[in-house]
């Protein structure tokens, strides 16, 4: 990772702004699909994989006036689910010279190439996360098994395109697919928070249009976005909704349409009583999260070491498993058309 630090000119007298002029890429919003909106911090170094033991229980009774002889007993099956990790290293090279002429820059090289490094690490984790390092096992949110995925149907006019498609609409198309996702997770009347993630041009486009009056009114009169309808109306329910975006899903939809994402990181068991049909999942430890990314620490390791010449290398690593939606009745793939 070279540091490009060239002579310059100027005239003087003059004024240096001494502030730095940075490019800017985008920060995703990929990781609010997780679990506690992180990276779960449970690998030891060097785990090569992650396992779930997962319990699935069928029950039978018998019901009558008189007492059975015979009776049915209920069915606990074991089983076991995994996904693999990965090791991810960079490294960064500099000498007393290179440190020279950063800093005429008036930059720390240090700093820049940790930055740089950590920058790094967290796209080809976001990359992890959404694609998998490995997509044809089942690896990254968007190749999940047993999500629900679908294309955007047409509006009552025909439209099919982000950009043609009736606004509000668009807002009760998105409502009930995330009632339907509440419906298969059984988290009907229970306050949910739910990411809605995708690319700019694509939710944009739903948080700047206007809703016509006719279909959703505020109080006080006035109309709102299809963001705001969406956000105002799972607010009425509880819910609450994380409006993120990363524009790496252009073009990951099927027949290279655009991809936007409805997840719900966590369910909860809902609160009852005795008889509660729901009994079994008091079952402890029990695991709520629907989507997890499990890794062996916080941030990068950096290991620096002297090189011949007076030279310094900066290793960084650190390992992390794909993208691992658990639930996959808690994920909903939605390819949209934009124009």
């Amino acid at each position: 990772m070279p540091t490009i630090a060239p002579a310059y000119v100027t005239v003087n007298p003059s004024y240096m702004v001494p502030e730095l002029l940075l490019n800017y890429t985008q920060a995703s919003g990929a990781f609010d699909l997780l679990a506690k909106g992180d990276m779960l911090q449970r690998l030891s170094e060097g785990d090569l994989l992650a396992y779930i033991k997962r319990i699935d229980v069928r029950t039978r009774m018998a019901a009558g006036q008189a007492a059975y002889n015979q009776l049915p007993s209920a069915s606990i099956v074991m089983s076991q689910i995994s996904t693999p990790s990965y090791l991810f290293r960079m490294r960064a090279e500099y000498d007393h010279h290179d440190t020279a002429a950063a800093a005429r820059w008036g930059v720390s090289i240090v700093q820049a190439q940790r930055l740089a490094m950590r920058q790094g690490f967290a796209q080809i984790l976001r990359g992890a996360l959404l694609y998998g390092m490995n997509p044809a096992n089942g690896e990254g949110v968007a190749y999940t098994n047993g999500a629900t995925s679908l294309n955007l149907p047409p509006d009552m006019n025909g439209n099919t395109t982000v950009v043609t498609y009736d606004n509000g609409q668009m807002a009760f198309f998105i409502n009930s697919q995330i009632q339907n996702l509440k419906t298969r997770t059984n988290q009907m009347g229970i306050g949910k928070k739910f990411t809605i993630l995708g690319p700019q041009r694509v939710l944009g486009t739903f948080e700047y249009n206007i809703v016509q009056l006719v279909q959703f009114q505020r109080v006080g009169a006035g109309s709102t976005s299809t963001a705001g309808t969406v956000k105002e109306t799972l607010m009425m329910n509880g819910d609450q909704i994380d409006w993120c975006y990363d524009d790496t899903l252009i073009g990951k939809g099927s027949g290279n349409t655009d991809l936007v994402i409805i997840d719900m990181p966590e369910v909860s068991k809902p609160e009852a009583g005795w008889p509660n049909t729901n009994e079994f999942a008091k079952l402890e430890p029990g695991l709520d999260a629907c989507v997890m990314m499990l890794c062996d620490m916080a941030a990068p390791r950096e290991i620096p070491t002297p090189l011949p010449g007076g030279a310094i290398d900066v290793l960084s690593e650190m390992r992390a498993t794909s993208g691992w939606a658990v639930r996959g009745e808690a994920v909903t793939l939605i390819s949209m058309q934009f124009q």
